[in-house]
């Protein structure tokens, strides 16, 4: 679970309720419906009903998941080749792997697949899986576009609303609230939700394709019969300087 994400959103929405102090004058219903509804609605009219399923899921990937270390992967891989080399591609059929993307690549050298099948085989699976990542990114995109939008069509319509009423100055408070607060929702809902969400949807996206790349290089590796101590020289691009130390040590 990804700590700090909830840690930032919950310390960005204190510290704007800490700073309204009462909250209460900063609730106005028909502001609520006319951002966050007219977004929504706005939203759902230029996405597919995929894309808004898949953007719900990234979503919750974004507090759910843990991305996996690339050393960790590099261990694996090797570890996997050792037992491929020793006792054949049949050996690996019982290895417990949490990492779908490399499940899927064992088992395809399990079944005895040709090489240019797998490879081709991850690669299509790689570009499926980020291309529904860059669908869920848009959206958010989306919802970060049109909630200030609608922030403003919210702030023409009180202040309409109040220019009609001059005479009666019981409305004209109601119509500024609408006129005020329909601006800063615009404004929390795209900065403080969007931009965090799809900043951090970008890494993850970002951060999987590396492992991917990975992954598809040692499952190659190992379906080509090669040394797996020469497989951790193969993989040590993937990795960041800090953490090379350790698998080179490893390698002996």
């Amino acid at each position: 679970m990804d700590f700090l994400t909830i840690i930032g959103f919950v310390g960005a929405f204190g510290l704007i309720i800490m700073a309204m102090g009462d909250p209460t004058p900063f609730i106005d219903i028909p502001s609520i419906q006319i951002v966050i509804l007219g977004t929504f609605a706005a939203v759902v009219a230029r996405s597919s009903v995929p894309e808004l399923i898949g953007t719900m899921s990234a979503v919750m990937k974004t507090v759910k998941y843990k991305i996996d270390k690339p050393e960790d992967l590099i261990e694996e891989l090797v570890n996997l080749g050792t037992i491929a080399r020793k006792d054949g591609m049949i050996a690996l059929e019982g290895q417990d792997i949490n990492n779908p993307f490399m499940a899927k690549g064992i088992r395809m050298l399990v079944d005895g697949m040709e090489g240019a099948t797998i490879k081709s085989s991850l690669e299509r699976e790689m570009g499926m899986i980020k291309k529904r990542n860059a669908e869920s990114i848009n959206v958010i995109g989306s919802v970060q576009e049109i909630a200030p939008a609608m922030g403003m069509v919210g702030t023409l319509v009180g202040l309409v609303i109040m220019l009609g009423n001059m005479s009666d100055p019981k409305s004209i408070g109601p119509a500024m609230a609408i006129a005020l607060l329909t601006t800063m929702y615009g404004a929390i809902i795209a900065n403080v939700l969007c931009v965090p969400l799809a900043q951090k949807l970008v890494k993850h996206d970002a951060a999987d394709g590396l492992n991917y790349e990975l992954i598809i290089e040692g499952v190659m590796f190992i379906q080509s019969g090669g040394n797996p101590r020469m497989l951790t020289d193969l993989l040590l691009s993937f990795v960041n300087p800090k953490a090379r130390g350790k698998l080179e040590a490893a390698a002996g």
